[in-house]
């Protein structure tokens, strides 16, 4: 008795083709380890689903890490450009104030 692959056709583009491959010999199998290697591979079926979840996960985090320092990286320059502004005209009020004393 066949049993079709329990898994919803959107989840096949996630899985290898070499694991659907499997599952498709493992539904054409009978007897009673049938079952059992069927479990076995939704089980495995799940686990790579869950991998690749995580994958997308880590990746999306990575993408946004790399935009937040380069948002501060462009953070930091402006205000080290404005820190050196302010300096040169801290140090030409001073200058000013200097001279204006003598």
């Amino acid at each position: 008795m066949k049993q079709p692959l329990r898994f919803p056709d959107s989840a096949t583009d996630d899985i290898p083709r070499e694991i659907q491959e499997l599952g498709r010999l493992i539904s054409e199998l009978d007897g009673p380890q049938s079952r059992e290697l069927q479990d076995s591979f939704r089980h495995v079926v799940e686990c790579v689903q869950r991998r690749r979840r995580i994958l997308n996960l880590v990746q999306e985090a990575l993408s946004q890490l790399r935009l937040d320092i380069k948002y501060l990286m462009f953070d930091l320059e402006i205000t080290r450009e404005e820190n050196a502004s302010l300096r040169a005209q801290l140090d030409e009020t001073d200058r000013d104030d200097f001279g204006s004393s003598w």
